[in-house]
């Protein structure tokens, strides 16, 4: 499969799917007027890619500084489908940065956590910025 990448804009996050190297990044802030329309190509070339691995180690590296509700939506579903590789005999990783003091990326990433057992979850800190 060809690299897909989509690039940040003001209101979405930059999207890095590298199939060859199993390696798949979002960063940035994600809050698109229209999340469905945003996701969707994304969650279709995640799934064409994962209905094809057998075996693998998959990275996943979500650095989001900010998402809205309906963003959440969309992110669930994905996690859904990268759990759904991880039962199927993938390893999934699933490094989840977050800055040290924001409470809200930390609670939903231990909801991430817990709702999507399957994937090996990496807490990943990032020191506070100095003002």
């Amino acid at each position: 499969m060809e690299h897909f990448f989509l690039p940040a804009s003001p209101t979405s996050p930059e999207v890095s799917f590298e199939f060859s190297r199993h390696a798949l990044s979002i960063r940035g802030e994600s809050y698109p007027e229209n999340a469905a329309a945003f996701y969707g190509p994304v969650i279709d070339s995640a799934r064409a890619y994962l209905a094809l691995c057998d075996g693998q180690s998959i990275d996943v590296h979500v650095a989001l500084a900010y998402f809205n509700s309906s963003s959440t939506k969309m992110l669930f579903a994905l996690f859904d489908a990268l759990n759904d590789a991880a039962i199927f005999g993938n390893e999934v990783r699933l490094h989840w940065y977050r800055d040290e003091e924001d409470e809200t990326i930390l609670e939903f990433g231990e909801e991430l956590r817990d709702d999507f057992a399957a994937l090996e979850f990496v807490d990943c800190v990032l020191p506070a910025r100095q003002a």
